[in-house]
Formats: structure tokens, C-alpha cells, sequence
């Protein structure tokens, strides 16, 4: 454990090789501003190609890599293809299909009424009256709804809803039918059509809330797919002022099409451009705020404003060197400026703290090599935990993770690597400016003495320069004296620490009790824009077509012997096992083998053999062709076979992780090997890797951020304490996710993953000031540490969330959500770092410094090195530690 305390051997180098690149830099600042510029301005040329880079589509970049139902419907694909040309089967698509869609919704009590039918009747006119004009064959034709329809018996198209086709354009028919639910008239299922439905005898219909109605197109052919999509862009285009025009008064109406999710959620991107110029005036705003001197000399506004302009270069820099190798854009990716943004400025705050902590009077490459060997140091650390934290976040089978832990990954390297060299120059220049003692707006030179016989207003602004007479050192903020002289005493008065104690207990506490009724899963809609025309088909599917799930098939994936008694009766134990779940209603199964069983048995047929099973099944099938598309028969081989399982009481994401999780076990079990499959399996997917990928991610990143403390802190009990913040952090984290309505999904999981590097950077600073402080004291070692971080702390908390805070006005659930861990993540990091911390510090500190001043002195013990011509500069070194130990053992913190 002493050797592991003195892990300082790349601290050591790192330091001496940043303090020459400051010289470096202090003595050429210009080719170093410069140069970054140029490199930023040929980067950003990749930009050109965002358009093509752009990736955003939903089942891609939301839905695990290599996700189960992604083979099943490969499967599905290959041995039942879609007929929708004669023989079309919703519940047979192994897609969602190309449809357009309408839920009206009584503005009574009852959709089943004359009054009511009659605007749905003219509701269905309209649609199937609107035509597109598309280029064919050299010349304009026009194509409308009935040529385009998915058809079913010859060229029919298939009925928009069973109950229109009942009333065959009648309105007044439509008291006279008996309608039954869920099946009506003994072979259709009304789940998806009718809603809000209320039941007298005999599954009898008394009144119903909501009708639906479904336009399905052709899609299997490459041609019809193209004019479908050209006629669902018109609907949407239209159908809004159609309804209006329509001027229906029993009925509200909402729209929908397969198209709808994608076309809404790529509209997202729109809703936070105008964000970013809000966030950088604010961000700007902030910094020269919190740079701001009534020194006219040692004001830094124009280093604080230089030092945004610096992110903003970095992100284009990154993003254009990333558009280039052709990384994929995706609208997560969005967020990463924002982000980058408050990073940056943090790393800005620290350089400029270690500049203040310069002797005035040293030469500017002096003072900057003093700089950056004690601030280059601390955002290194900081930087690589936070771009370890990323990249390990590209290991995640999300593809919008990935994208998005790229982007910001390396946003985030190139941000430091302008902060050492572009801001850093910047800096060395105005250093030049202060030297000369110049106006930092006139750069006219000014008087260092205030002259009494001039006015109070000409003394604040043409006299400046002045300094500690006794540190040489840029006078104290004072926020950082109100650490000193106020929080510091306060945060260690003995019943406040008893206070912070029973405060953390109640944390701790409430995120537990939080991380338990975290809700998993992306839901759809919230890939919407809040305004959008979807979210209302959404609600109103959610509040009246929710008792029934998907309609699931489950299909025998091998060449099966089903003429042979004991695997039909198999085949039927499975049957019976899946319509046994709490899940499946077992009244609405539908098994082709069954009927045809059925049929045979009262027909008297001979099924026991091969010859003779096909020869009854072909006659079986002419007479319901549908269970034709049930079976893949190749010569007198059935090599596959499926049947269907209706779902119900599937309403909330848990229950859509317990129904696949469930139907999967079962199938899993079965004598015969199965698969279920469902077009919504395919995002249901996440469930089943959501809480591993996310475990994973933060486990392998905390342990490579303790890997790190260890070689670039030089104390373990310091990288036991990082390592005890982080886990604080993230628990309380995830635990507030569910009491602020966020799900665990591949967009907080990216957050969750940012949570690791920025928990190390508020405490391992804090951690280590306290530890290597050299009073006896531990209430005074903590108010040492807390004077010099404080208002470091302070700086960069509220930078990175004034830096994302504009996100919480986008009318984007991605965006907000963003806002909302990243909040939470800051405010809680900065309490740890504030206040939890420092006092079980101050509790346990003595067990701490007695290891660590152990450490100290067998190291002393060991290391007998002979004095050399450095001699007279160590001890100059030494003088300074003795008058300010924390400045002379600390690495400032980087963001924060």
C-alpha cells in the first residue's frame, strides 16, 4: 500500500514536459494561435459533408446491433414473403408495413351512431379520393389510393376498417349490425379498430369511444414501394387541410404513417439549432462575468471570451475531421456541443487560475511554464478520464451511443489540445499586454498608483496593475476569500457536519429507492417533436387501443415431420403453453394445423403419411388460401410453418420486457424449436441489453478511471475516494432518473457513461488537496482545499450547465433529457465535491493522513538524492510551499 501512495512517477515527467511546452509557447505565442486556427478552418471543411454522413434512422440507431428479432425476421423474410397483391395479411408483414393511418374519436359518448358514421364514411372518401401525379414512361400519371391499395381477394383493396365494410356506405346500417368484440362476426379481430369499447351480453358492442382506420399500400415491389412512399408524403402533406374542410363535428381526428416516426424524429435537429447561439452568448456572458476585474489592467475579459471561441473551434475541428473518415452523424451528436462547450470553459477557468497563481513580476514564458506544469497537469487527468469514458462507451450495441461517444470523445481531446495550444497562446498575449501594464480594452499604458488628485472614476479605469505586495501574485477573488474565511469554518463546525450527514443518509436513500422503479426502454413517441401531429395519434392509441399487444407469430424454424401423430401433438403442447401465459389471450389463437386437423378428422381424411398430408393440405389451402402463407413447402417438405398468438394487458414498458423475456422462455423449452416474432420485438430488443450494456459501460469506465487515479494521483486512499464518488454519484444519478420521468435508455445511457468522468473530476482534486495539505488539522487542511477548489468548483458547475441549460427549452424529449442528466449529474458532483466529501474527509482524515505521511517519509527515507545547480531553485520551491501548501501540492481542478 506505500508504494501504491507514491504512484507519482508519471506526474513527475508529465509536469516537467508541460512546463517547457508553456516556455515554448510564451516565447512563439503567435504560431501557436496561429496555426490551431488554420488546422480548425481546413478541418472544418468536412462539413461539406454532413448531409451524406447524416444517419438517423430509428431501428439503426436505436435498437441493439445484433438484436435477436433482427435474425427472426430475417427468417420471417425468407420463408414467408409478403402477398399484397391479392392475398394481403396485416398480421402476416414481417414489417410495419406502408400504411397511413386515422384514430377519430367521438366528441360524445358513442362512435357507433348514424350521425358519427356519416363523417366517417366521408372521412374515408376523402382519403381514398387524394391522387398523386408521378413521372412514368416519359409522361405525368396520376395514381390514387384505389391503385396503389393493398388488396385482398382479387383487386379489392383491403377495407381501411371491418365496420365500414359492414355498412357498405349505409350510415343508418350501422345500428342495425351486431357488432361483437374482440371478434366480430366470428372471423375479424376488432382489437386494432375499435377502442374505448364498453360490453353488454353476448361480447355485444353497447358503445364504443374510438374508431380506427388503416390504409395499407403496396410495398413488395420496388416500383409500387416508390409511388406508396410519394402517396403517404401527400397524405401527410394534405390530410390536415382535408379534415379541416371536412368541418366534422362528431369526431376528432388524428393521423399517422409508416413514415410519420422517422420524417418527425428528423425533424428534431431543427428544433435545437437555434439553441446554439443562445448557449454561446450565455456561455460568453458567463465567462467574462466570472473573469471580470475592476482592474483594468488584470481583467481577463477578453481570455474569457477567447477561451469559448477556442470550444467552439475545437468542436469544428472534431466534427469536421470525423465527417471526413465518414463516422456516421447521428442526432444524438447534436447534444455534443453543448456539451463541449462547458468543458472547455472549465479547462479555460483552471488555466487562467494557475496563471493568477504566477509571480506578477516573472517573465510571460516563465509564468506560462509555471502555468502549464500545474495546469496542464490537471486537465490531462481530467481530459483522458473523460475521453476514456467515452471511447469505452463505443463498446455499447447501440449505434447512436457509439456515434455520439465518438463525436464527443474526440471533441473533447481536440478541446484540450487548443486549450495548451490556441487559448494558451491567447493567454501569453495578453500576459504580454498585463507585463506592459495596458488598458485590456485601449491597450494604452497606464499609471500603477492611484493619483489623488484626479477623480475616483479616473483611478478605476486608467490606473491598474496592482498586485499582492507580498506573494507577487494576483490579488484573491473574492469568492475564493468567502471559501476562507465563511463556508470553509462553517462546513467544519461539528453540528453541520452532522446536518451534511443526515442529508447524505436521505440521499442515498431516495436514489436506492429511485434505481428501483427505473422504467427501461425507449418509448417512440418520444422521438417526436412535442408539437408534432404524432403525438396526438399516440395518446389517443395509448387511451383506447392499448388492451390488446402485438398479434405475435410463433413459428416452427426446422423441417418437421407433421403428418406423424406425437410431433402434432408437440407442436400442440407448445401451443397450449404459450396460450397458458398471463400474457396471451388463448380465445384468439390462430393455428392453420389446427383447422386443418379439424377439417380432416370431420372430412374422414388419411393424414398419416407425407404423400397424402400435402395432397389434403394443397386442397385445404385452395379453399383458405390465407394459411397458404403459413407454410413454406418446398416439394412435398414443409421446411417451415407458422401460427399466431394474440397478446393483451401489454401496456407499459416492464410489460413489454416480461412479455418477450416470457414468450422467448417458452419457446426456449419447447420440444419443437420455435421462434416468436413480432415487428415491435425488434425495439422491444433493448430490454434484454439495456441494463447489461449499461452496467458494463460504467463498471469497465469506473475502473479505468481508479487505474488512472492510481498512476496520475499519487495516493491510493485519494483513488479509493474518487472511486467511492463515483458510485455515490451515479447511483444518485440513476435514481433521480426515475422521480424526473426518465427512462434507461440508449439516450441516458450515454449520460450515465458521462457520469463517470465528471464524478472523477470533482472529487479526486478535493480528495488529494486534503490529503497532501501539511496542517495537523483536519478542519484546517479542509479550508485550505476548499479556498483554493471552491470557487473552481463553482465556475465550472454552473458553466457546464449554463452550457446545456438551453437544451431544456427544445421541444425534443433527446434533448431534454440531456438537460436533465447532465443537471443532475453536475449538481449532484458538485454537492460531492462541495459538501459530502469534505466532511467525511474531515471524519475519517485521520486515518488518511497518517498513511499518506507515512508514505511520505519512507519515500524520503528511500530517495537520497544529491544536491545539484537545481539546488537554489528547489529551495526557492521550498519557500513557496511554506507559503501557500495547497497551490504547491494540487492539481487545480480541470472542470470544475
Amino acid at each position: 500500500m506505500l508504494a501504491l501512495n507514491n504512484t507519482n512517477c508519471l506526474e513527475r515527467p508529465l509536469s516537467a514536459g508541460f512546463r517547457m511546452l508553456g516556455r515554448l509557447v510564451g516565447r512563439f505565442p503567435w504560431w501557436f494561435l496561429i496555426i490551431p486556427i488554420a488546422i480548425s478552418a481546413g478541418l472544418g471543411a468536412g462539413f461539406i459533408f454532413l448531409s451524406q454522413r447524416q444517419s438517423n434512422d430509428i431501428e439503426e440507431q436505436f435498437t441493439p446491433t445484433g438484436g435477436p428479432a433482427k435474425n427472426e425476421r430475417k427468417f420471417i423474410m425468407d420463408h414467408f414473403p409478403v402477398n399484397d397483391s391479392g392475398q394481403f395479411s396485416a398480421q402476416r408483414l414481417f414489417t410495419e408495413g406502408a400504411f397511413a393511418s386515422l384514430i377519430a374519436v367521438s366528441t360524445s359518448t358513442n362512435v357507433l351512431d348514424i350521425n358519427t358514421f356519416q363523417e366517417l364514411l366521408k372521412l374515408d372518401k376523402a382519403v381514398r379520393s387524394l391522387n398523386i401525379t408521378i413521372p412514368e414512361f416519359g409522361s405525368e400519371v396520376d395514381f390514387g389510393y384505389q391503385q396503389l391499395c393493398a388488396e385482398i381477394q382479387g383487386p379489392n383493396c383491403l377495407s381501411p376498417n371491418p365496420l365500414i365494410s359492414a355498412v357498405q356506405d349505409n350510415p343508418e346500417l350501422i345500428e342495425k349490425v351486431n357488432v361483437t368484440y374482440p371478434m366480430f362476426q366470428n372471423r375479424t379481430f376488432l382489437g386494432m379498430y375499435l377502442g374505448g369499447v364498453k360490453l353488454g351480453p353476448a361480447d355485444t358492442v353497447l358503445e364504443a369511444k374510438a374508431l380506427r382506420l388503416v390504409y395499407y399500400l403496396k410495398e413488395d415491389k420496388a416500383q409500387d414501394r416508390n409511388k406508396s412512399l410519394v402517396w403517404l408524403n401527400h397524405f401527410i402533406k394534405t390530410i390536415p387541410q382535408q379534415i379541416e374542410e371536412l368541418q366534422l363535428k362528431t369526431v376528432q381526428v388524428s393521423y399517422f404513417t409508416s413514415l410519420s416516426r422517422q420524417l418527425e424524429f428528423e425533424g428534431n435537429t431543427k428544433s435545437v439549432i437555434p439553441l446554439f447561439s443562445i448557449t454561446y452568448f450565455i456561455t460568453i456572458f458567463f465567462s467574462i462575468i466570472s473573469c471580470l476585474r475592476f482592474d483594468p489592467v488584470r481583467n481577463k475579459v477578453w481570455v474569457a471570451a477567447f477561451g469559448v471561441i477556442s470550444s467552439g473551434l475545437a468542436v469544428l475541428s472534431s466534427f469536421g475531421l470525423l465527417l471526413f473518415c465518414g463516422v456516421p452523424f447521428v442526432i444524438t451528436v447534436a447534444n455534443a456541443p453543448f456539451l463541449i462547450l462547458g468543458v472547455g470553459v472549465d479547462d479555460m477557468f483552471i488555466m487562467i487560475s494557475s496563471w493568477q497563481q504566477t509571480k506578477v513580476k516573472s517573465k510571460v514564458e516563465e509564468r506560462m511554464a509555471d502555468t502549464y506544469a500545474e495546469a496542464a497537469v490537471s486537465i490531462t487527468i481530467t481530459t483522458l478520464t473523460d475521453v476514456l469514458a467515452f471511447y469505452i462507451g463505443i463498446m455499447t450495441s447501440f449505434q447512436s451511443v457509439k456515434s455520439f461517444c465518438i463525436y464527443t470523445g474526440t471533441a473533447i481531446l481536440f478541446c484540450f489540445l487548443y486549450n495548451i495550444t490556441c487559448f494558451g497562446a491567447f493567454l501569453a498575449l495578453n500576459g504580454r499586454r498585463e507585463q506592459s501594464n495596458r488598458h485590456w480594452m485601449m491597450c494604452t499604458k497606464l499609471r500603477d498608483q492611484t493619483d489623488s488628485e484626479r477623480s475616483s472614476v479616473y483611478n478605476a479605469c486608467c490606473v491598474g496593475g496592482s498586485y499582492d505586495q507580498v506573494t507577487d501574485k494576483e490579488i484573491d477573488h473574492p469568492m475564493t476569500l468567502f471559501f476562507l474565511k465563511y463556508y470553509g469554518p462553517f462546513l467544519t463546525n461539528i453540528w453541520s457536519k452532522l446536518v451534511v450527514i443526515v442529508l447524505y443518509c436521505g440521499y442515498l436513500a431516495s436514489s436506492i429507492y429511485g434505481c428501483f422503479y427505473v422504467q427501461e426502454g425507449i418509448d417512440l413517441r418520444n422521438l417526436a417533436p412535442d408539437n408534432s401531429y404524432v403525438v396526438p395519434f399516440y395518446e389517443n392509441e395509448e387511451l383506447y387501443f392499448s388492451n390488446y399487444g402485438p398479434r405475435v407469430m410463433v413459428v416452427i424454424t426446422k423441417q418437421t415431420e407433421y403428418w406423424n401423430l406425437d410431433t402434432r401433438v408437440k407442436i400442440e403442447s407448445c401451443m397450449e403453453n404459450f396460450e397458458k401465459n398471463s400474457f396471451v389471450d388463448k380465445k384468439l389463437s390462430e393455428s392453420w394445423l389446427r383447422i386443418y386437423v379439424a377439417t380432416a378428422e370431420e372430412r374422414k381424411l388419411n393424414i398419416s403419411t407425407q404423400d397424402l398430408f400435402i395432397e389434403h393440405l394443397n386442397t385445404f389451402f385452395a379453399v383458405a388460401p390465407n394459411y397458404k402463407q403459413d407454410v413454406d413447402i418446398n416439394s412435398k417438405d414443409i421446411i417451415a410453418s407458422r401460427f399466431f398468438i394474440q397478446t393483451f394487458n401489454v401496456t407499459t414498458a416492464v410489460d413489454e420486457k416480461e412479455l418477450l423475456n416470457q414468450l422467448r422462455d417458452i419457446a426456449s423449452r419447447c420440444d419443437i424449436p420455435l421462434l416468436v416474432y413480432h415487428p415491435a420485438f425488434i425495439y422491444f430488443d433493448q430490454y434484454a441489453v439495456i441494463i447489461q450494456t449499461t452496467i458494463a459501460n460504467v463498471l469497465i469506465a469506473a475502473a479505468a478511471m481508479f487505474i488512472i487515479s492510481i498512476l496520475l494521483i499519487p495516493n491510493l486512499l485519494c483513488a479509493l475516494w474518487v472511486t467511492f464518488s463515483i458510485a455515490s454519484i451515479i447511483v444518485g444519478v440513476t435514481g433521480f432518473m426515475a422521480f424526473w420521468d426518465v427512462n434507461l435508455d440508449s439516450i441516458s445511457m450515454i449520460n450515465l457513461v458521462i457520469c463517470i468522468g465528471f464524478s472523477v473530476d470533482f472529487s479526486a482534486h478535493i480528495c488529494y488537496a486534503f490529503i497532501s495539505n501539511v496542517k495537523t488539522s483536519v478542519n484546517n487542511r479542509m479550508i485550505d482545499a476548499l479556498h483554493s477548489l471552491g470557487y473552481p468548483i463553482v465556475q465550472g458547475a454552473l458553466s457546464t450547465i449554463l452550457g446545456v441549460i438551453a437544451l431544456s427549452a427544445a421541444g425534443s424529449y433527446i434533448f431534454r433529457t440531456f438537460f436533465k442528466i447532465m443537471f443532475l449529474v453536475i449538481f449532484f458532483g458538485a454537492l460531492h465535491g462541495l459538501m459530502f466529501l469534505p466532511v467525511f474527509l474531515t471524519i475519517l482524515g485521520s486515518c488518511c493522513i497518517k498513511c499518506f505521511n507515512t508514505a511520505k517519509v519512507e519515500d524520503k527515507n528511500e530517495k537520497h538524492e544529491p544536491e545539484n545547480a537545481n539546488s537554489h531553485e528547489h529551495s526557492e520551491n521550498t519557500l513557496e510551499e511554506r507559503r501557500n501548501p495547497i497551490d504547491s501540492n494540487i492539481f487545480h481542478l480541470d472542470h470544475f
